[in-house]
């Protein structure tokens, strides 16, 4: 038989190429691209561009590319950013309150866009008191306050926190193409690396006189350095997020950032944070008194796509006063200049299980400092071993019994805490934790850390542990841990009883999903 001469892709019929091609990320297809002629069509193929926008997005169903001609376009006119809408739930450093937004997708418009999750207790909503001589479980206090708890959680829409808008490249060629994914500077004047470029940022699309936003990527700090900053004192060096949030890696934070804080190339690019600039320019008058915005003459930087990501003034480039039209270096003043830093979750941390049923977003009740957003982790020290669980079994134990007693023990078992993402208003008569912060841990929730089951009325049916509370005065002052015991009432709704402040106050599970369709 003779020899035959090895198939390529190429050769394959389109249907198999197409489907090899299904499996490649972005990078790779335009690399692909690059081939040949006949894997650049197919590359370009739009039904692969949208399959991998559609994997950065949460909610919604694509079905058109918006503003852009085509998918590979929308791709195109948000990379680097589309891990915003990917990992979706992001929490901040501004002040010690902080913010917890949600990053969702709007096709209408072609937007990304961030808005902060508010939570409030109704002006209905009532306070119970209960005498504890008769109630099981709380026998320290004659008197016991009880705060009931049905929030209302919405977005802030009139105000938002992030808006990215796509413009369709100009050029959608795939030497272009190439250019602003893979290279840092090709195509741009001086070599600037695009990577750390301040994007501006025009909000809602209302244009002021004089208030401005960037937005910035972010790099991680070395491993050696982020563990050193994580063993100083409170703010921890300004390294976000803060040693209680369980992170793979960390970045600087506050106002002093420089730059070896931003990436120099897509590999150094640390999805996990970004970074918003705040400031108010003041300025001399443009042409008859008129002060100049955003809205000014564009500073095209060539072909390269990002120089042309450019809707309403939002452009890509370096920012310097002599930047923003209708200023000059030596007029412009700023004020209240801010850098505010974001960070996500790994989503595993918050995705519940049936081990592990208590992980999640909540929001909970914290009295005069209204309503704060938690993450709430479980940690179990050895896996669930059920064959040593099942020798157990008794023969009088019905199947139910057995099942019922089975399901509680895999899951009331190990470490619960719940880390502060909004943190405590400033209010000198309470404790001041702030974002970023443990504020309450059940060391153990079985057996160890057992203290009652309730039979009463309102927590009847509820397990009580053990656990202790976070408190301090204001500002994180001479803060420390106190006596509190945490009660499961179900997979969607804890409660805390703050054993030296004589009350208890509820937590419930956010359905983070609701949020992430528009409107």
């Amino acid at each position: 038989m003779a020899r035959q001469d090895p198939i390529s892709l190429g050769d394959l019929p389109s249907e198999l190429i197409s489907h090899v091609l299904s499996y490649l990320s972005a990078l790779d297809l335009v690399s692909m691209s690059l081939t040949n002629h006949l894997l650049r069509v197919h590359s370009l193929a739009d039904h692969l561009w949208q399959r991998i926008v559609q994997a950065q997005l949460h909610g919604v169903k694509l079905t058109t590319p918006g503003p852009c001609a085509s998918f590979r376009e929308l791709y195109i006119a948000h990379d680097p950013r589309w891990f915003l809408t990917r990992y979706k739930v992001w929490f901040c450093d501004r002040d010690l309150t902080g913010k917890l937004v949600i990053v969702r997708y709007d096709e209408r418009r072609g937007v990304i866009e961030g808005y902060q999750l508010l939570a409030h207790r109704p002006i209905s909503s009532s306070t119970s008191t209960i005498t504890s001589t008769s109630h099981q479980g709380f026998s320290e206090h004659d008197e016991l306050v009880i705060h009931e708890f049905e929030p209302e959680l919405k977005l802030h829409l009139d105000k938002p926190v992030l808006q990215l808008r796509a413009e369709p490249p100009s050029t959608s060629g795939p030497s272009t193409f190439s250019s602003a994914v893979d290279h840092a500077s090709t195509g741009v004047p001086g070599h600037v690396n695009k990577f750390s470029i301040e994007t501006p940022m025009p909000l809602d699309n209302r244009f002021t006189d004089n208030t401005f936003n960037t937005f910035t990527l972010a790099r991680s700090l070395p491993d050696s350095l982020a563990k050193e900053r994580q063993q100083l004192p409170f703010p921890y060096g300004n390294t976000w997020p803060p040693p209680a949030v369980p992170a793979a890696t960390r970045v600087s934070a506050g106002n002093l950032i420089g730059p070896e804080d931003g990436p120099t190339s897509r590999s150094e690019i640390n999805e996990k944070v970004f970074r918003i600039r705040s400031w108010i320019q003041m300025r001399s008058a443009g042409p008859r008194g008129a002060s100049m915005g955003w809205i000014g003459t564009y500073l095209p930087l060539g072909n390269v796509w990002p120089s042309n990501n450019a809707v309403f003034g939002q452009a890509s480039r370096a920012w310097s006063s002599s930047n923003i039209p209708g200023t000059h270096a030596s007029t412009s003043t700023h004020i209240g200049d801010q850098i505010t830093t974001y960070s996500t979750l790994d989503p595993e941390l918050y995705t519940p299980d049936t081990s592990q049923p208590w992980k999640g977003i909540w929001v909970g009740d914290y009295s005069a400092h209204g309503c704060e957003f938690l993450l709430i982790t479980q940690n179990h020290p050895t896996p669930f071993d059920e064959a040593a669980f099942d020798a157990t079994r008794t023969q009088e134990e019905s199947d139910t019994d057995f099942q019922k007693r089975k399901t509680d023990a895999r899951r009331y078992r190990g470490r619960l805490e719940a880390i502060k993402l909004t943190g405590d208003m400033a209010n000198s008569c309470q404790p001041n934790v702030p974002r970023g912060e443990s504020t309450f841990v059940a060391e153990d929730l079985g057996e160890d850390g057992f203290v009652t089951t309730i039979d009463d009325e309102p927590f009847r049916g509820a397990r009580v542990v053990k656990s202790k509370g976070h408190v301090a005065q204001t500002g994180f002052v001479n803060d420390n841990y106190v006596r509190s015991q945490l009660l499961i009432i179900s997979e969607k709704r804890l409660a805390q009883y703050w054993v030296g402040f004589g009350h208890v106050s509820f937590f419930e599970k956010v359905d983070i999903e609701q949020f992430l369709v528009p409107d």
